[in-house]
């Protein structure tokens, strides 16, 4: 969700392919087999009664990338861009760490393109074998690799526990969703068909409301390249940072209405149907030329993993009066986890 390609031939040929319907639905069958056979017997093991903690085994790949990414945005706290730029030199505290983290993570990645080179990818219908089949640069599709971690792993994860703890303060909101789902399925069928999913209205008013309060992505920056006149008339200079909020955009009454701070999925409906705001008052997956590349994808990500949730277990937090405390990091992840209640429905 956060990726930003440069290069003007692969990055159309990127969001081609990111756009794709083929691609959409290799990404759909994988997610709903994951929730077939991995999400849903998890969720089982732990429920009536139990709690679902962060108390399972955490990959070594894992643990350095969230290592690789919370040390980066420590960076912006330091107070001087000095301080970590000597620890680097010198390769110690902080810095030492996130050079080994990093270190981990591209080994990872090179060790899924050489196996997918012996395993042949001309073939395959998966993201990594489409690039490969038309880059031949290493590092590139190392990098690759890396920003499709970043963009897809940590801010779906996100977005996810925000939606659930917000369903949680909202019984109403997940009623009217569990409504929608019985009507638009039946009340037998588990996991929904890719067909289907674009008719889930409400559904897609509570996921966006849910990232207009909580978005994936608190804050984001972008450099200027060539010297430019923002549309209220500001001068930005070539290598201006200007960093924009989607957090606090979503909660600014001016922009929202006095309600800016209700969770309430109806604002973006219209006579039963949801309606997309404008990215830019909504920047969520960003706007303009630098749009995010993998919107729907991860939108689809989010409808199977919700809608297979909700129809077979009641999740509530196991603290009702914790709020999220987010911990920092490129993503919004919620410090300490979010220990929730999981109950299977009758």
């Amino acid at each position: 969700m956060l990726m930003a390609i440069h290069g003007s031939f692969n990055g159309k040929w990127q969001a081609f392919e990111l756009g794709s319907v083929s691609v959409r639905m290799y990404a759909f069958e994988l997610v709903t087999t994951e929730i077939r056979y991995r999400l849903i017997p998890l969720l089982s093991s732990v429920a009536d009664p139990g709690c679902l903690e962060s108390n399972l085994p955490v990959s070594k790949i894992a643990a350095a990338f969230d290592l690789a990414s919370q040390l980066s945005a420590e960076r912006a706290l330091a107070p001087s861009t000095i301080i970590w730029k000597i620890k680097r030199l010198l390769n110690v505290g902080s810095e030492k760490k996130l050079k080994e983290a990093i270190k981990l993570v591209n080994e990872l990645a090179e060790t899924m393109i050489n196996q997918r080179r012996e395993m042949g990818f001309s073939n395959k219908n998966d993201l990594l074998s489409r690039f490969m089949t038309s880059i031949n640069d290493e590092k590139y599709l190392r990098d690759i690799i890396v920003s499709f971690l970043l963009a897809g792993r940590d801010t779906v994860a996100a977005a996810l526990t925000s939606f659930f703890w917000l369903l949680s303060q909202n019984p109403r909101v997940e009623s009217s969703i569990r409504d929608e789902l019985n009507k638009i399925m039946g009340s037998n069928q588990e996991l929904v068909s890719f067909d289907v999913l674009s008719n889930m209205h409400y559904l897609s008013a509570a996921i966006h409301e849910s990232m207009r309060l909580f978005p994936p992505v608190q804050f984001d920056s972008k450099f200027a390249q060539e010297d430019d006149i923002l549309p209220d008339g500001t001068f930005i200079s070539k290598g201006t940072r200007v960093t924009y909020h989607p957090y606090a955009m979503g909660r600014m009454e001016r922009i929202w209405g006095p309600d800016c701070t209700e969770f309430k999925p109806e604002r973006w409906l219209k006579n039963g149907r949801f309606v997309p705001e404008s990215p830019f008052k909504y920047p969520v997956f960003q706007g303009g030329l630098r749009v995010c590349l993998g919107k729907e994808m991860a939108l689809v990500e989010m409808k199977c993993v919700a809608i297979a949730v909700i129809r077979k277990f009641n999740i509530r937090v196991a603290d009702p009066n914790q709020a999220p405390r987010f911990a920092p990091g490129l993503t919004a992840t919620v410090r300490g986890g979010l220990p929730v209640m999981v109950k299977k429905i009758n």
